[in-house]
């Protein structure tokens, strides 16, 4: 068997250990600059209060961009086309955004929501006919919970698209109620008897004022709406009192609240018919 000669040998390294060592070395590099960017970018991110999602995601994206272009370069520092390579993964690339673009735009959506923040975790919100409480806001669908505590999950693509309603966003909300009244009551008694009842609310705010006026002459019975408000987690139960108010407040006025009635006319045939 031949002997392998020292020139071959000392050939060999320089053609292909020397670059290994240094494809090596690239690598190593690599994956300590993108471990660094990544905890830096972390960091930065932190400072300007983005979503925890949005921050990890993004800092984990740099990492991977980082090791990309180092994988590129190895590649075409042996000699290896890349523009081939890189078209491959374009291609690549294409096909799955077509595969999956329902998905990719919940994540596009997810990605608003969490920027913008039309509501944040534990805000109750209405979206597509949904009420529920926040209780996670992820890159892909918001999961909401009701409140006869049902878990609600709903594609993020489906809320960015449509329109939010976050109720618990203000600290006061106004709550109203509406009564009908008599006919035949006082119109200055029955303003006085609401007004006094509104204002006697538990968890009012004492800082508005109560309002109440007439928004409609029905068909059986003088309408009014009165109008309070309160701290906005206090809503359902001043709700609740004030309508209890307007009730007892009425009934110890002697003021009627009418329920709709229907006179019924016989005609005299028909009458003469069954006494017949």
């Amino acid at each position: 068997m031949d002997s392998v000669s020292p020139d071959t040998i000392t050939q060999f390294l320089i053609d292909y250990g020397i670059p290994a060592v240094k494809a090596l070395v690239l690598v190593v590099l690599a994956f300590l600059l993108a471990g660094w960017a990544k905890s830096m970018s972390f960091k930065a991110l932190q400072k300007t209060r983005l979503d925890a999602t949005l921050t990890k995601f993004f800092s984990n994206i740099i990492r991977y961009v980082i090791l990309v272009v180092a994988l590129v370069g190895c590649l075409g520092y042996f000699g290896i086309q890349t523009a081939s390579f890189a078209a491959i993964l374009a291609a690549g690339g294409f096909a799955v955004g077509m595969a999956m673009q329902g998905t990719l735009s919940n994540f596009a959506a997810g990605v608003m929501l969490l920027v913008f923040r039309p509501f944040k975790v534990g805000d109750v919100v209405q979206i597509n006919g949904v009420t529920g409480k926040v209780f996670e806001i992820e890159l892909f669908t918001t999961q909401l919970d009701t409140p006869d505590n049902r878990r609600i999950i709903v594609p993020n693509g489906s809320i960015f698209g449509s329109t939010i309603e976050n109720i618990t966003f203000h600290e006061s909300r106004r709550v109203d109620v509406s009564v009908g009244t008599d006919y035949a009551a006082d119109l200055k008694q029955t303003r006085v008897t609401l007004e006094a009842a509104a204002s006697a609310v538990e968890g009012r705010l004492a800082d508005k004022n109560v309002q109440v006026y007439l928004s409609a002459l029905g068909a059986s019975s003088i309408d009014w709406e009165v109008r309070i408000w309160c701290a906005t987690p206090d809503y359902f139960d001043v709700r609740d009192r004030l309508t209890l108010a307007v009730k007892e407040g009425l009934d110890a006025a002697g003021i009627g609240i009418p329920f709709p009635q229907q006179d019924v006319h016989i005609d005299g045939h028909v009458t003469s018919a069954v006494a017949g």
